[in-house]
C-alpha cells in the first residue's frame, strides 16, 4: 500500500494540499494533528499547554508509525515538526511511501502564519515582530530534517491548484 507523506513548515499549505491530492488520486487523507487531538481528547494548544511538547512529539511519533503500516493508500498530513522528532525522517522514504516536502520562503510563512497565529501553540505568545525570526531559525534547525524528503515542490506565489498539479505529475 502507497502513503503519500506530506511535510514542511507550518503555514506551507500541507493540509489543504493533502486532500485535494487524495481527492485526485482515489487516497484517503489523515492529518495527523487531528488523529493526536482525538486519542488525546483535547487540542493540540491544550496538549501542548497541560502536558507538554514531549508528550506531544512521542503521541504524534506512535501515530505516525500506525499509519505507515495501515494496509491501505492514503496521503498523510504532518505537523510542521513531525520529521525532526523519533527520527521520524528515517521513515520519509521507506517501502512505499514517497514524501513530499512543501518548501516556502521565510516571508510566505511570515504572511501565512500572522492571520492564524493564535491556532499555533509555537507562534501564538510572540509579536508579530518575533515571527519572523522564529521561523528562520525554525527553518534553519529542521532544513536537514525537511531535505530528506523524496522530493521538493516550492509553494511560494503559487496557488493550491498548481501545486497539487506539480505533486501529481511527481506521483505518476
Amino acid at each position: 500500500m502507497k502513503k503519500v507523506v506530506l511535510i514542511g513548515y507550518m503555514g506551507s499549505g500541507k493540509s489543504v494540499v493533502s486532500k485535494k491530492i487524495a481527492q485526485q488520486i482515489e487516497f484517503s487523507v489523515v492529518e495527523l494533528d487531528e488523529m493526536i487531538e482525538e486519542k488525546c481528547e483535547m487540542s493540540i494548544e491544550t496538549l501542548f499547554s497541560t502536558k507538554g511538547e514531549l508528550f506531544f512529539r512521542k503521541q504524534e511519533h506512535q501515530l505516525f508509525l500506525e499509519l505507515l503500516s495501515e494496509e491501505k493508500n492514503m496521503v498523510i498530513s504532518t505537523g510542521g515538526g513531525t520529521p525532526c522528532y523519533f527520527n521520524n525522517h528515517e521513515l520519509l522514504n521507506g517501502d512505499n511511501v514517497v514524501s513530499i516536502y512543501l518548501k516556502a520562503s521565510i516571508d510566505t510563512l511570515y504572511n501565512r502564519l500572522l492571520k492564524g497565529k493564535q491556532k499555533r501553540p509555537l507562534i501564538a505568545n510572540l509579536d508579530d515582530s518575533e515571527i519572523k525570526e522564529f521561523i528562520a531559525k525554525h527553518l534553519f534547525d529542521r532544513s536537514f530534517y525537511y531535505n530528506q524528503a523524496t522530493f521538493k515542490v516550492n509553494v511560494d506565489d503559487k496557488s493550491i491548484n498548481e501545486v497539487v498539479a506539480e505533486i501529481t505529475s511527481l506521483l505518476a
